[in-house]
């Protein structure tokens, strides 16, 4: 695919994933979902196991975005190694890719973890368990959350 079919592909995932993130939730079934919508290659069984990456795993916030794992997900299914060429190498060509795609977040954000995009967000961390923080979290992130998911779909369509 040539740089601009790449652009424009971009734009039209960025608006699907903050389409879907504001609607269903989930960042990193969003990217996944998006990813496979516009180019293919995720399957469902990828996008129903990323789920628990959601909220920085398992809602705790302490891991990394759910919208960079789900992006780092998508460039490993078409650039992962299987289980079956383990002997052959590590696949560095995916790293470097994983690479590019969490520097570029870093740029843009300062850090990875999801308590960190919520301390950006909104100046404050929360207990994604707790009903009433959460709601306070998602009103006060307003469609930050939804602009990262939808930036980290675009960055992953550029580097296919």
């Amino acid at each position: 695919m040539k740089k601009a079919e790449k652009e424009i592909l971009g734009k039209k995932a960025y608006q699907m994933a903050f389409d879907y993130e504001l609607k269903y939730g989930c960042c990193p079934q969003c990217v996944l979902t998006t990813v496979k919508e516009t180019v293919g290659m995720v399957t469902d069984e990828t996008i129903k196991a990323s789920h628990g990456l959601s909220g920085g795993g398992g809602l705790m916030g302490t891991g990394t975005c759910g919208a960079l794992a789900g992006g780092l997900m998508a460039l490993s299914c078409k650039r992962g190694r299987d289980r079956d060429k383990f002997e052959k190498g590590k696949f560095v060509s995916n790293f470097k890719l994983g690479q590019k795609l969490v520097e570029s977040f870093q740029k843009e954000y300062g850090g990875v973890t999801c308590q960190h995009l919520q301390q950006q967000f909104t100046g404050h961390t929360y207990d994604m368990w707790d009903a009433k923080e959460y709601a306070e979290f998602n009103q006060a992130r307003k469609d930050q959350c939804a602009k990262a998911t939808a930036l980290v779909t675009k960055w992953v369509i550029e580097l296919l």
